[in-house]
């Protein structure tokens, strides 16, 4: 008998693509880990490593890690799971995720496209055979830090409320100044005429086509919306009362705000103050709010029923403008096809919320492969989906009940154009400055 070795064949190096994930969570932050900075040393750092090749850096800033919804980091799995990367380089544990579960979630499906993720600090892989279980403790241990930060900040919040204090205080008509709210002149002359507006019979939208077409800039946003009207004719801050607590976030992991309906202590202070608006006007103009809801619900309770009854009603939102989409169809006639529509475009235009309508079957389609059933009814949505977000064209995000999200891509028939990085950026930006206003009018 006779034996002969064969050797193998040397193996080629192997050119591997690297993806850099970076993530600051507030602007302290990003001063010190600007854009370019991460950039230069990045480049640097792959360049050590001779068969590595950079495809991308991935940045997200002031977006906590606890939550999937990063946009830099969802672009960086739609690139994984298109087969861009085979290496994910991050700084810690804690810079790709405060969130026990995103992060065993994120790597399992990383390790089944094969991708591998490598952690500076803590030098460790992923996918190596006791990845995983050094990963589970070490992001248990980041998800209890973020949840020890979480409510110290709760505390000092309402020690705050307690005190009778506000948080924030910026809005339209004021500045908080030393803790205390300062009226801005100019600005309390368009609150002003607002609420006068409002009580000589304008309505919402027709006070924000008024703003919008005699060029006033509103606060926070590029345009005025009738949200925001409504929101301002029930803010009680410019009659110079506080109502303090009035959301709160019941889950540190999603970042969600909860309207507060007595679930925690709220805390109401009259005359905190200098009033905008004289506190009987303010108390006329929600008066003819409520009598003007009452008025609408009697005349339209047939048309309302038939829309709560469309599939998709009350949890289609834009996420460019933060308003609702409607129901209507793509032209005039009877034999049209049902199509959803942002209101604001349908009000005021592309130039103020350039989003685009989603076909109704189209949504039908998705929302079966999400929830991955073949029958679908108003009941089996609201059971399983909390929001439908149209983020840009040609992308939708489904918020489910217990907390997941999922990213769908859908195609236009007619249309091939994706959603550009741009729009991304400005869906963004809109929703940083919607939460901001949020924070402010809390």
């Amino acid at each position: 008998m006779k034996i002969t070795e064969i050797p193998a064949k040397p193996q080629e190096e192997k050119t591997i693509r690297v993806a850099a994930y970076a993530r600051v969570s507030s602007d302290k932050d990003a001063a010190f880990h600007s854009l370019e900075a991460q950039q230069a040393y990045y480049e640097e750092y792959i360049k050590k490593h001779p068969n590595w090749k950079l495809v991308d850096i991935y940045s997200d800033n002031g977006i906590s890690g606890t939550i999937i919804n990063r946009p830099e980091f969802q672009r960086m799995l739609e690139d994984c799971r298109n087969g861009k990367i085979d290496l994910v380089v991050t700084k810690s544990i804690t810079r790709f995720a405060r969130n026990t579960v995103i992060l065993l979630e994120t790597v399992r499906e990383l390790k089944a496209l094969d991708i591998d993720v490598f952690f500076e600090k803590e030098n460790m892989h992923s996918i190596s055979p006791d990845g995983e279980l050094m990963l589970t403790l070490l992001a248990m241990h980041a998800e209890e830090e973020a949840r020890s930060a979480s409510e110290n900040q709760k505390w000092r919040i309402r020690k705050k409320f307690e005190n009778g204090e506000p948080w924030v205080g910026d809005m339209l008509g004021y500045r908080l100044i030393d803790g205390k709210m300062v009226v801005v002149p100019e600005e309390a002359e368009i609150v002003k005429m607002i609420f006068n507006d409002y009580l000589s019979g304008m309505g919402i939208t027709a006070i924000a086509k008024k703003l919008n077409d005699e060029k006033i800039p509103p606060r926070y946003s590029d345009y005025w919306q009738p949200n925001v009207i409504s929101s301002i004719l029930r803010n009680e801050k410019y009659a110079g009362n506080l109502l303090l607590q009035k959301t709160f976030r019941p889950d540190f992991r999603t970042k969600r705000h909860k309207t507060n309906n007595g679930e925690i202590r709220r805390y109401f202070i009259e005359h905190s103050h200098e009033p905008i608006i004289e506190q009987s006007i303010f108390n006329a103009v929600n008066d003819e709010i409520k009598r003007r809801q009452e008025a609408y619900c009697k005349t339209m309770d047939n048309s309302r029923n038939k829309q709560m009854g469309y599939l998709f009603s009350g949890i289609l939102r834009c996420g460019l403008c933060g308003y609702t989409f409607r129901r209507r169809y793509s032209n005039s006639s009877s034999h049209g096809k049902p199509v959803w529509i942002c209101k604001t475009f349908f009000d005021f235009g592309k130039s103020f919320c350039d989003s685009q309508q989603v076909p109704e079957e189209i949504l039908i389609k998705k929302t079966k492969e999400v929830l991955r059933t073949n029958t679908l009814n108003r009941k089996i949505i609201l059971e399983h989906i909390s929001e439908i977000e149209v983020t840009g064209h040609f992308h939708l995000r489904y918020t489910l009940t217990d907390n997941s999200v999922q990213y769908v891509v859908w195609e236009h028939k007619s249309r091939k154009e994706s959603w550009t990085p741009e729009m991304k950026e400005k869906a963004r930006q809109k929703a940083l400055q919607r939460n901001a206003e949020r924070r402010r009018n809390e």
